[in-house]
């Protein structure tokens, strides 16, 4: 069920300035390109997940290199990494870990599960039952796991990236609102355009091994220290009244829509936010402006509202109705 992923032999190390920082942050999109070709806005997604401490759903049809593009980002992070493969018999203890008893001591000691790592992929995570989900929660929101009555703290930096496929529903359990509102972005993978499916076949036709990344070439090359500095200049980059104000009428007017029944939380405004200072960081300001906001209002906020059924019968999508409030939303000057 499990494996890990990552081999970080070969990182040389940074010094952890926010200019290096960005420097090989933007590095990892083209050591990513190694293994997954296109898919830029989702590897731009993950990035800015990093940054934010958040965690990110991917969401496409089977086929669309989901989990070789969390594999690469693995390969590319000077960070533990582990994988589980979501199943219909899958325990919560199997990814939280368990008090196992020692017949030589005569005592119970606590064996860690996967979720004790930096990254952990949840492969197809709408496979397993609801119960073995909710064991994620208090990982995902706490970034911790309470077994016994003992809280664990995870290590830092720690991230979920889970995967789904939207198209089979049989033997799939839909994730609750609950524990969608804990995924910072919901990442759609589309199929890839004629040219990049192309490249594709020809890699492949050149040996490319997708469960080989190291014979690819991919190598770490972001650490640790590179990501406190980016977080750290994330965290310092202004926000002015009018976003903050702009970001809360999105939100607002989510609530007030009628195709949905259910609209952003305050949880969604904030995250949105800070999804906006980090793309802004990473465009190379110090600043957010409306396009910050813009650029990621769909992924922060497509799995945070809940269409009403006469709208989805209409074919009527989350998307289109934020696309909509953003057209329709006052941007400030």
């Amino acid at each position: 069920m499990m494996d890990p992923t990552t081999d970080n032999a070969g990182y040389a190390g940074h010094s952890g300035d926010a200019s290096t920082a960005r420097a090989s942050l933007e590095s990892l999109r083209a050591e990513i390109a190694k293994a997954v070709v296109g898919q830029d806005p989702a590897v731009t997604g993950l990035v800015v997940a990093l940054l934010c401490r958040g965690h990110v759903l991917l969401e496409g049809v089977p086929g669309v290199a989901k989990t070789l593009l969390v594999r690469a980002l693995a390969s590319a992070l000077e960070l533990d990494t582990k994988r589980v493969q979501f199943t219909p018999d899958l325990m919560p203890s199997d990814i939280t870990g368990s008090l196992v008893y020692d017949a030589r001591t005569a005592e119970f000691s606590f064996q860690p599960g996967p979720v004790f790592t930096n990254l952990l992929l949840a492969d197809e995570i709408n496979r397993t039952p609801p119960k073995t989900q909710a064991s994620l929660l208090e990982a995902m929101e706490e970034r911790q796991v309470t077994v016994d009555g003992t809280p664990r703290p995870l290590p830092e930096p720690f991230l979920v990236a889970a995967t789904q496929n939207p198209v089979e529903y049989e033997g799939t359990y839909p994730l609750p609102e609950a524990q969608l509102d804990r995924f910072l972005l919901k990442l759609t993978i589309p199929l890839p355009t004629r040219q990049d499916e192309i490249a594709v076949l020809t890699r492949h036709t050149d040996g490319f091994n997708p469960r080989d990344l190291r014979a690819a070439g991919l190598r770490p090359v972001v650490g640790p220290a590179d990501l406190e500095a980016a977080r750290a200049a994330v965290a310092k980059t202004a926000v002015s009244p009018e976003i903050t104000g702009y970001v809360v009428d999105i939100c607002r007017a989510t609530r007030e829509s009628p195709s949905l029944s259910l609209g952003v939380s305050p949880r969604g405004a904030t995250a949105l936010l800070a999804t906006a200072r980090a793309w802004a960081w990473l465009t190379g300001r110090d600043y957010v402006i409306p396009d910050d906001v813009k650029a990621l209002a769909l992924p922060t906020l497509r799995h945070r509202v809940q269409l009403r059924p006469e709208a989805e019968m209409e074919g009527v999508t989350a998307d289109s109705v934020i696309n909509a409030i953003l057209t329709h939303v006052p941007v400030p000057r």
